[in-house]
């Protein structure tokens, strides 16, 4: 079995792509989230709103970097829960305040986004390296 520290690095191109598919995950998560409850969609509204959650979503990749695969399920749920958890302490710090359903509506649709894009690749990978 092989450790995570004897994984070669991944490429810079996965690497960017990864934190890219992330980024856009918290960046859709927002502008639903605006769209919905009438808040427009504006870029300066976006920003006001995302900030906090790609504060954290950095969080948790620093937190990650010491695994060698940003496309895994592990790795997913380390940015998952960073992203999280830092967004809603910045919200509250920031006085964006939060509400209770709001936790878990964002651990919800970030969690499906964050980890469903990791689980697509996943199933890829598996199904690339099948016998035909």
């Amino acid at each position: 079995m092989t450790s995570e520290r004897d994984r070669p690095r991944p490429s810079a191109r996965v690497t960017g792509g990864s934190l890219a598919a992330d980024v856009l995950a918290v960046l859709v998560f927002v502008a639903i989230g605006r769209h919905v409850h009438d808040h427009g969609v504006s870029p300066a509204g976006i920003a006001s709103t995302s900030w906090p959650f790609l504060a954290g979503l950095a969080g948790g990749w620093l937190a990650a970097a010491h695994r060698r695969a940003p496309t895994t399920l592990a790795t997913g749920v380390v940015a998952w829960l960073g992203c999280v958890a830092g967004g809603m302490v910045l919200r509250v710090v920031s006085g964006q305040g939060i509400a209770v359903a709001f936790v878990f509506v964002a651990l919800a649709f970030l969690g499906a986004l964050l980890l469903g894009w990791r689980g697509l690749v996943g199933l890829a990978r598996r199904g690339a390296r099948s016998p035909a």
